[in-house]
């Protein structure tokens, strides 16, 4: 039982990744791109997709107006998460680390029994973390990702010392990629592997329930 907790509170922790800060600088080098990494582009249709999902998934809740009305930056925070997604691959491709569909299946289930049934899980994960059921495998494979990187760099992520030893492989990793945004959405900043300064306060909840042992990327 205490495993189950766990995956379901680590998953948790998983969306924390995807929350970006906002600033507005920056050139519009790349029309109909939301931003560039590593050469590949993220278009903004794409990212337009994403929000209108989640916005016709927050329409049909009960508590639409004010998930809506809570998730006023529901762009920067999927452009970060697609962003992160990217480098957080590229450093688990350098590192030799894989997240196959088993692990995002099993940890999927653990997280669904933990919440009381897939049906809670896809409501929590929808008010908590802005996820649509569709886009809750990803979460849960950035969260799959990011424990296989610490292990693989025999990093101890309950303390500061090994959450530092993560953040610098995907700064190093973000650097070589190179990441420009498109202005309307912010800058990216490398140091702290993330978009600028803007609020999540939808997710505070989620930051509340997370554990010390995830490291602070993305957030």
């Amino acid at each position: 039982m205490h495993r189950r907790r766990r995956t379901a509170l680590t998953l948790s922790a998983a969306l924390i990744a995807a929350a970006p800060l906002l600033t507005a600088c920056g050139n519009d080098a790349h029309p109909g791109a939301a931003a560039v990494v590593g050469g590949e582009r993220i278009e903004v249709s794409t990212l337009q997709a994403q929000v209108r999902d989640v916005r016709d998934a927050q329409q049909a809740s009960p508590q639409a107006a004010e998930l809506i009305k809570n998730t006023g930056q529901l762009g920067q925070v999927k452009l970060n998460s697609m962003i992160f997604d990217r480098i957080l691959q590229k450093a688990a491709d350098d590192a030799g680390v894989k997240a196959s569909r088993k692990d995002i299946q099993s940890t999927r289930q653990a997280a669904a029994q933990q919440s009381g049934g897939e049906e809670q899980l896809e409501a929590m994960l929808l008010q908590q973390g802005a996820l649509t059921a569709d886009q809750i495998d990803t979460a849960i494979r950035r969260e799959v990702l990011m424990s296989k990187l610490a292990q693989s760099l025999g990093a101890n992520t309950t303390t500061p010392e090994g959450q530092q030893q993560v953040l610098a492989v995907l700064v190093k990793t973000s650097e070589e990629l190179g990441i420009d945004v498109n202005p309307r959405y912010g800058a990216w900043d490398v140091k702290q592997v993330r978009l600028g300064e803007a609020r999540t306060p939808w997710l505070t909840q989620v930051t509340k329930e997370a554990p010390p042992e995830q490291a602070p990327t993305g957030a």
